[in-house]
């Protein structure tokens, strides 16, 4: 070779890869700044080897063989190598590599593994290697001795081909993971590594059968690469011994792939995402020991998703070395408990081990490790008394605190019970149902702490997110921090029997004598003690809890017992519609006083209710009480009230009638005393017996009202005696009313519309987030399927425009065709329609967490038919003309506020708006022209009825009237028969709402 310095062109490195019997990745011997060394892709000049298998499933002949000989040749080895000539239109840099004294190329071409190109002529004649004369000389020697690629033997091409399956080729969904690891688990299988695709995570053909699998390293887990586009940017370093330094990265690009590798870069993202600090070095720490190496690897287990996992091999000289202990030992990976669970005991404890030493040597990704870690710290001197107000789980309670005033949100406090886990509860509204003796967990702490006075010591606190536990990582934004302690049944009562354990005392906790819950729950079988890792806080009365669970391991209860969980089946009626609450009405009301359990405070008057005897939950609410609404004043004084006083309670209550929302009415009582009474006594409710008949203890409802005025109190503080004032306001009620600029975007049955406030500042900043938007191509099939519930991003049909929306419902199973239709409701606009799935698009958290700009507004005072009635359709056909198709805007005054969450067909839950609608240009409402065309009718007054709603029905009879007399709409054959105030059901009209 030339002299060795930097300017003979001459430079030193490392084979890293060898990806074609012609080519291979050479990387710098040491690297001049942080990170891996520079990489540099050399083509063998004036050579041409066989191509690997693409996405045809056909290997050129000898492919594979030409590829061996030259890994197996030079994988891991020093070279020394020359750039001879560059081919700018396929970005190519080609050279002369010397392995030791001898020419690689020559080596190649000697054993017949590639041909040689003759360089060409003219201005170009410089593209051939300076040993083509040479190299000419050994391609004709080879040829005629039948070598490699020039064999002589019949059939040796074809032969040399290699039968590839279709997850070498780009069908990897073809490969059936779960028999593969079923035949194969725990042995040894022999691998060529072919990619790395993080420290923790390779591609490799499991030999001999080529099938190319992706494994993720058992027990571990490495910093995330990140997404970046494809490059190669790569450079090596000279061969000299002076001071000069390897210059920048290249640009330009690596020699073609193999078939295995297009496959996988056809699937990277071009949304670029940050590395994780080392993530790179562990990836090369990988690559260098395992990438283009014969490997073993051992399966271990798989996924939820069928992601294979296990232990990796690789050979250092007679002996093997395991992938994850050296990651680990190094300080490039950590351990995890997901897939650690499916090693042996010993080798789970040699990467705990590991993975301390390297946190206390503050190894690399453990460079800024303090102990305890982030997400747990301890809490001191936050002790404190007060009275359980609700039962989240067996191991979450909330605890009112004594020092803190009534009614402040800070008074009520979240306490995680430390170091034990209970079953699940689930969630009703993702429709998981609570997990094997979660209910019977729960139950038992709310019959022995509901009300009772109670010792906290809060212990520690811990960041947490979502996703905890699984393999994905989530940012701050996602955390949330749950406080963790120790609470201590000062008193406790005979219910807890025999399984109650002895007052609880540690030298390390203040002297507070008391029974802990924690360790009741564990001693029942309902809980388990959390196996913390070293550096984790924990409980104080860590090693009593682990007694608890030896004790109740021994007994076989709960959790530890062979029995199955009782099913409980409950008919949850506040989800239900509103006909199936009036079919159990009979039921309920046949019975005067019926047990019931209350679940939940939904506002001061109105409650989620469980009855046993009935295995049902119902709505039920204060007959002829009412409190402040939400947001307005002492609705959470109302509530923290309910709260304390009946919440997780056993009560009584006594149903009187059922409304048109499937809400019961009635009264209840707690330890036989009448809760509305102290609610409007209290002043934070008001008495209106609207209904016509007799309440339950209504005397008692007028004296406590009555004495709530007297004093003043609460929502009467501005009371003067013959005014009446809503809710503690001293504004005229006309005045009250609030009055909205909308426009109407989607025109429904019965008489509801959706509309936009104008002027409203949250339209224009989401018109501005979405028109930023940058709009990708359709997802992969299989890469994103969007699932009930999903705020996503959707073309409406009508004018193309993409904006957000809610699935409302979606194909079962995972997406197949571009075509596959989604029901979407669009949230801004109240439109509902279909949309094929090619036509949808995630949307970033920050633009789908905004609530709904849509609000579900009815005309108030009048009735009109549904679309399935007779006059239905005309009625929605005159207002969407009157409404979608103008240029008007609106002024919508509210009436009033059903709180009931008024649900259309899965269009979205929350208040809905009565109003009266005008045009501002118009002289009469909407309400009164619907009257005036005969496509509605006015709603009944009832016996005891507001004078200001008894006023605004009169006002509008004369425009029903003159509907009755010119025999308008439906009114064309007569007076038509009296409505029972049955609810409609709702549909969409057929009119396209607007943007």
């Amino acid at each position: 070779m030339a002299s060795s310095t930097a300017s003979t062109g001459w430079y030193r490195g490392r084979v890293k890869a060898v990806p074609s019997g012609d080519s291979l990745v050479v990387m710098a011997l040491t690297a001049n700044k942080a990170g891996p060394p520079p990489e540099r892709t050399i083509t063998l000049s004036s050579l041409m080897a066989p191509k690997l298998a693409r996405r045809d499933g056909q290997d050129e002949p000898f492919a594979w063989g030409s590829r061996e000989f030259l890994r197996k040749l030079c994988i891991g080895k020093e070279v020394a190598f020359r750039v001879d000539y560059v081919v700018q239109q396929i970005g190519r840099e080609f050279g002369s590599v010397f392995l030791g004294d001898k020419n690689l190329a020559m080596l190649v071409v000697a054993e017949g593994w590639a041909k040689v190109k003759e360089g060409k002529q003219g201005p170009q004649k410089a593209e051939a290697s300076p040993y083509i004369a040479e190299l000419l000389r050994l391609q004709e020697q080879a040829r005629t001795e039948g070598l490699g690629l020039h064999s002589k033997v019949p059939g040796a091409g074809e032969a040399s081909k290699r039968n590839l399956p279709p997850s070498a080729i780009g069908n990897a969904g073809n490969l059936d993971a779960v028999s593969l690891l079923a035949e194969n688990k725990g042995r040894p299988m022999e691998c060529i590594v072919e990619q790395v695709r993080d420290g923790s995570t390779v591609r490799a053909y499991l030999l001999p059968d080529f099938q190319f699998v992706q494994v993720f390293v058992a027990g571990i887990q490495a910093p995330s690469v990140g997404r970046r586009p494809i490059t190669s940017d790569i450079v090596t370093e000279p061969e000299t011994t002076s001071d000069k330094t390897n210059g920048d990265v290249s640009s330009e690009p690596r020699a073609p792939l193999t078939s295995a590798q297009r496959i996988l870069a056809s699937t990277a993202s071009s949304v670029e995402v940050a590395a994780d600090p080392f993530a790179l070095e562990a990836k090369h720490f990988t690559e260098i020991r395992v990438l283009h190496r014969d490997v073993r690897i051992v399966l271990e287990g798989n996924d939820k998703f069928s992601n294979l996992i296990g232990s990796v091999y690789y050979p250092d000289g007679d002996s093997a070395k395991d992938l994850a202990l050296e990651l680990v030992e190094n300080g490039y990976a950590k351990y995890v408990e997901w897939s650690a669970s499916t090693l042996e005991d010993d080798v789970k404890r040699r990467l705990k081990t590991a993975e301390l030493q390297a946190k206390k040597n503050k190894l690399r990704i453990w460079t800024n490790y303090t102990a305890p870690p982030t997400n747990s710290k301890a809490i001191h001197n936050q002790n404190f008394t007060g009275k359980v107000v609700e039962v989240v789980s067996g191991d979450c309670v909330i605890v009112a605190d004594d020092s803190v005033p009534f009614g402040s949100p800070l008074a009520e406090r979240r306490v995680n019970l430390s170091s034990i886990r209970c079953p699940k509860m689930g969630n009703p509204r993702r429709e998981e149902k609570p997990a094997p003796y979660a209910r019977e967990a729960k139950e038992f702490l709310r019959t022995r702490l509901i009300g009772r006075q109670v010792n906290v010591q809060m212990e520690y606190s811990r960041k947490v997110s979502p996703g905890e536990g699984a393999a994905a990582t989530s940012g701050p934004a996602d955390s949330r921090v749950m406080d963790f302690g120790t609470v201590l049944l000062a008193s406790p009562t005979k219910a807890e029997g025999d399984d109650t354990p002895a007052p609880a005392s540690s030298a390390t906790a203040s002297q507070q004598a008391g029974v802990n819950v924690a360790e009741m729950v564990v001693s029942r079988g309902f809980g388990t003690v959390i196996k913390h890792r070293d550096f984790e806080e924990r409980s104080n009365y860590y090693d009593a809890l682990m007694s608890a669970e030896a004790r109740a391991t021994a007994g076989k209860k709960g959790l530890h017992s062979a029995k199955e969980s009782p099913v409980m089946h409950i008919t949850d009626l506040t989800v239900a519609s509103a006909k199936k609450a009036r079919d159990f009405f009979p039921f309920l009301q046949k019975r005067r006083k019926i047990p019931a359990i209350v679940e939940y405070v939904l506002s001061g008057h109105r409650f989620k209710l469980l009855i046993p005897k009935e295995t049902c939950s119902i709505a039920f609410a204060f007959s002829g009480v009412r409190c402040p609404g939400r947001e307005e004043p002492y609705s959470e004084e109302a509530i923290a009230l309910m709260r304390r006083r009946i919440m997780q309670r056993d009560v009584e209550i006594e149903v009187e009638t059922v409304d048109r929302t499937g809400t019961f009415l009635g009264s209840l009582w707690e330890s036989k005393t009448n809760v509305a009474v102290a609610l409007v006594e209290a002043g934070l409710a008001k008495y209106q017996n609207s209904f016509g008949g007799e309440i339950p203890d209504g005397h008692l409802l007028e004296k406590a009202e009555e004495s709530a005025k007297r004093q003043k109190l609460k929502i009467w503080e501005n009371y003067v005696e013959g005014e009446e004032v809503p809710n503690g306001s001293a504004v005229d009620n006309t005045k009250q009313k609030e009055v909205l600029k909308v426009a109407v975007t989607e025109v429904l049955g019965s008489g509801k519309f959706y509309v936009q406030t104008i002027g409203d500042q949250k339209i224009a900043s989401i018109q501005q987030q979405l028109a930023s938007l940058n709009l990708q191509e359709a997802p992969v099939i299989g890469a994103y399927n969007p699932k009930k519930g999903d705020i996503v991003l959707a073309q409406f049909s009508a004018d193309n425009s993409w904006n957000r929306a809610m699935i409302v419902n979606a194909p079962r199973g995972a997406v197949e065709s571009p075509k596959d239709k989604f029901e979407v409701f669009y949230i801004d606009y109240g439109n509902q329609e279909f949309v094929p799935y090619s036509q949808i698009r995630p949307l970033d958290p920050s633009v789908s967490s905004a609530p709904g700009l849509a609000q579900l507004c009815s005309l108030a005072y009048v009735k009109v038919p549904a679309l399935e009635e007779d006059f239905g359709q005309e009625a929605a056909e005159y207002l969407s003309e009157h409404t979608l198709n103008s240029a008007n805007e609106f002024r919508a005054m509210i009436e009033e506020r059903d709180l009931s969450g008024g649900k259309v067909k899965g269009q979205g839950t929350g208040p809905v708006l009565v109003v009266t609608l005008v045009a501002v240009d118009a002289e009469i409402s909407v309400n009164a022209a619907m009257l005036q065309e005969g496509l509605a009718r006015l709603e009944k007054m009832k016996k005891r009825e507001t004078k200001e709603r008894k006023t605004a029905i009169e006002n509008l009879e004369k425009f029903q009237e003159e509907a009755r007399t010119d025999r308008r709409g439906m009114w064309r054959y007569g007076d038509i028969q009296s409505d029972d105030e049955d609810v409609p059901s709702v549909r969409k009209a057929t009119a396209a709402g607007k943007r």
